[in-house]
């Protein structure tokens, strides 16, 4: 049944809705729900002596029922489920949920059936949290109405309460994110490229691929989805969306979408007008994945309504995102960078191509099941040293050494990594954090596993 966001928001307060995962987005969506009048549940797997205690607190103050280490006994009780992203959607206790008619969705799908306003959705392998964060500033740029949410760092519906009719809500959307919604239908949409990752979770190609291809599933033709035109696999991604295609290309000169045209940023519009935005060389982040994401960006921004003067204006001025491929500082002549974003093979890969020569690369961690090969293959000819940590290390010395790469340290802890590499490097070497791995083995998040990281550069800057 189709709702408009006000008979939505009245019908929730009739609903019993579990909240499945109590990380960022699913305590958010505790609180919003219970706020919209919803008799809310809420279910972790950890035990209560694992749940933040001012949550606790607040449950127990608004008489909100738990299952922490455990699960409800019978799901057919609830009338509507809400996954956090980090949930697999096929845990038993939900399929029994399902079998019971149960309607099971994302947090990202009732933030969507809950706000107002247009959503801008970007998704992709590597690349998002750049491109979210480069949109979000051209909207700046522009004086429109935005918020930037989701995968970036802020939950979705945490935003929804206070949204209006003429906001834009710029949305970076992850692959879990996608796997749970039903309704969701951004005016525009973008897909950034489409490589390995998070295969543990998904099983395949195939399903890792359906769930990125699902951003545009609901779009109608007088809607945009933004694609990569280099990327065919990518691009095999966007044939069953309604959406008009608005491919870009680093590589070739395009007939419609965004492109390079003798180094600079073009865009050719749907009447075959050539709109020049900015020389590459005008760009503060560097590689040419940036280049690929500041024209989506650009391409997003242009079919999003915005005049090209402001999406110029706002990539130049656009110094790049926390934890990829961040500049840290200089001891002794060796540049130290972040990128602890790199969570999987393809961001790595990307960011020893940006950084070119003489790097001594950190890796390692939770690998989800990844193949290293390519990054063992690329270390040959960029890298000096190989440092690893984690659980996955071993799995990444077999393949740098099946590539001919044996220059290889094994450390306990990041503070040993960043001083092994400090010990090891020369003046004019590049000391670079990308892990190719998910941080969960040693950290919360990548976050806290890039500040570690920043923090260890900063005692040898003492």
């Amino acid at each position: 049944m189709s709702y408009t966001v006000d008979q939505y928001r009245r019908e929730i307060s009739t609903k019993k809705i579990l909240v499945v995962g109590m990380g960022r987005s699913g305590v958010a969506a505790v609180k919003e729900l219970n706020t919209l009048g919803a008799t809310v549940t809420a279910q972790d797997i950890n035990t209560v002596d694992k749940i933040d205690p001012k949550f606790i607190t607040f449950l127990e103050r608004e008489g909100i029922d738990y299952y922490f280490g455990t699960t409800p006994e019978h799901m057919e009780c609830f009338d509507v489920v809400v996954l956090s992203p980090g949930v697999n959607p096929n845990l038993d206790f939900l399929n029994e949920g399902r079998n019971k008619c149960v309607e099971i969705i994302g947090e990202l799908e009732m933030a969507y059936r809950l706000s107002r306003g247009k959503y801008v959705a970007i998704t992709g392998t590597n690349g998002k949290t750049t491109t979210t964060s480069l949109v979000g500033k051209i909207f700046e740029e522009s004086g429109r109405k935005y918020t930037v949410v989701g995968n970036i760092g802020v939950a979705t519906i945490s935003k929804v309460q206070e949204s209006t009719d003429d906001e834009w809500m710029i949305a970076e959307a992850s692959s879990f994110q996608l796997e749970t919604i039903s309704q969701f239908k951004p005016v525009v949409s973008a897909i950034l490229n489409f490589t390995p990752d998070h295969l543990n979770r998904h099983g395949s190609m195939e399903a890792y691929g359906a769930c990125k291809a699902a951003i545009g599933s609901n779009q109608t033709a007088d809607e945009y989805m933004v694609i990569n035109y280099d990327d065919k696999a990518c691009l095999a991604l966007a044939s069953n969306t309604k959406a008009k295609l608005v491919p870009f290309s680093r590589l070739e000169l395009l007939d419609f979408g965004a492109y390079l045209d003798d180094g600079y940023i073009v865009i050719r519009d749907e009447n075959g007008i050539v709109h020049q935005i900015c020389s590459k060389d005008e760009l503060k982040i560097i590689g040419s994945h940036n280049l690929e994401n500041a024209l989506a960006a650009a391409a997003i921004s242009f079919f999003a309504g915005i005049d090209t003067d402001v999406i110029a204006e706002a990539i130049k001025k656009f110094p790049g995102v926390e934890h990829r491929i961040e500049y840290c500082g200089v001891v002794d002549g060796v540049k130290f960078y972040n990128d602890s974003k790199g969570t999987n093979v393809d961001a790595s890969v990307i960011a020893l191509k940006a950084l070119e020569h003489d790097i001594i690369l950190i890796a390692g961690g939770d690998g989800k099941a990844q193949d290293f090969t390519e990054l063992g293959e690329s270390l040959v000819g960029r890298a000096k040293a190989l440092i690893l940590l984690g659980r996955d290390a071993k799995e990444i010395e077999k393949a740098a050494r099946t590539a001919g790469f044996s220059n290889i340290y094994i450390e306990s802890d990041m503070n040993d990594c960043v001083n092994r590499a400090h010990e090891i490097s020369a003046e004019g070497d590049k000391v670079l954090l990308s892990p190719a791995c998910a941080s969960w083995d040693m950290y919360d998040n990548y976050e806290q596993r890039g500040d570690h990281f920043k923090n260890c550069v900063n005692q040898l800057l003492r």
